[in-house]
């Protein structure tokens, strides 16, 4: 069983900004999206936003050409990561609140054990499967008042659980996966070859922006390619070097509370009673499956 490292202060301190700034990230984006359309955010702030990267990280030293075999897992590990989950969640975002779409996106860890017991048939234990009911409940908890309302979207709610599980997939794949690539260029140029493919998508299929945009909008295209494509990977990538992995992961369990709380101050979102219950389902699911278990005294740990 792996304990649970302890924390500096300047470790937790990066701890709450990360989450801070993924939380107000939901919001930001929908924000966004009053002056952009979904895909053309997409590939221009991810493109900036992966450029500005891959200075920074070169300017510190990081090899960051692959070779070789390393643009195949390149390639493999970007499409579910990268292109799939952001392609999803921006469309899911288009169609729900903000906080509804940050707490459906964040029920990734429970799907990434769920494919993990499926891709290596073990036996899910009951702490997993009672996360897969609060995960399943939370869902429906969300779908009931989509479906319930005039306006609703229910094809928002499959969006972003659509999602969730293509992230959860690419989270097993890329822990399978053995690269020589330093994380930070494998993610840059994940980001890249993403955001090729979102400019062929977004060219295809949707008008160029008019760039006449009111100022709540383009602060919040510099936020999303400053603080959620720049400092907060910058920040994710020196945490979870030093952190056990279960020590990092629990970090993100408050962003949907965070996402559902600054919505109603930067969009003007009233969550429902709805919304509430599921940050709590969905919090208590994470804690089940990110939480090591404990082991009885003088006992080997249980898997």
């Amino acid at each position: 069983m792996s304990t649970a490292t302890p924390l500096t202060r300047g470790q937790a301190a990066a701890l709450v900004a990360l989450t801070l700034m993924w939380g107000v990230n939901w919001p930001m984006m929908k924000l966004s999206l009053t002056g952009m359309t979904p895909l053309m955010f997409r590939a221009h702030t991810m493109t900036v936003g992966a450029l500005w990267l891959w200075l920074f990280y070169r300017w510190r030293g990081v090899r960051m050409w692959p070779q070789g075999r390393e643009w195949g897992q390149v390639a493999l590990l970007g499409l579910p990561n990268i292109l799939a989950w952001h392609v999803c969640s921006i469309m899911g975002i288009t169609h729900l609140a903000s906080g509804r779409a940050a707490v459906l996106g964040f029920t990734m860890p429970i799907w990434t054990v769920l494919i993990s017991a499926l891709i290596t048939r073990a036996m899910p234990s009951r702490r997993t499967w009672a996360a897969t009911a609060c995960v399943a409940i939370a869902v429906a908890l969300l779908l009931s008042h989509e479906v319930g309302q005039i306006a609703g979207r229910p094809a928002g709610v499959a969006w972003m659980v659509a999602g969730a599980m293509s992230w959860a997939l690419g989270t097993v794949l890329a822990r399978r996966t053995v690269t020589s690539l330093p994380v930070e260029a494998l993610t840059v140029w994940m980001m890249l070859l993403s955001a090729a493919c979102l400019w062929l998508l977004a060219a295809s299929l949707e008008p160029w922006p008019s760039w006449n945009f009111t100022a709540p909008v383009w602060w919040s295209l510099v936020y999303s390619v400053t603080l959620n494509f720049g400092f907060a990977q910058i920040i994710w990538f020196g945490l979870v070097r030093k952190l056990s992995p279960e020590t990092s992961a629990m970090g993100i369990m408050a962003v949907p509370l965070i996402g559902t709380l600054s919505a109603a101050f930067i969009m003007g979102e009233r969550p429902h009673w709805q919304d509430y219950a599921a940050i709590a389902f969905v919090m208590a699911a994470m804690a089940a499956v990110l939480y090591p278990p404990r082991a009885a005294s003088g006992s080997p740990p249980r898997p």
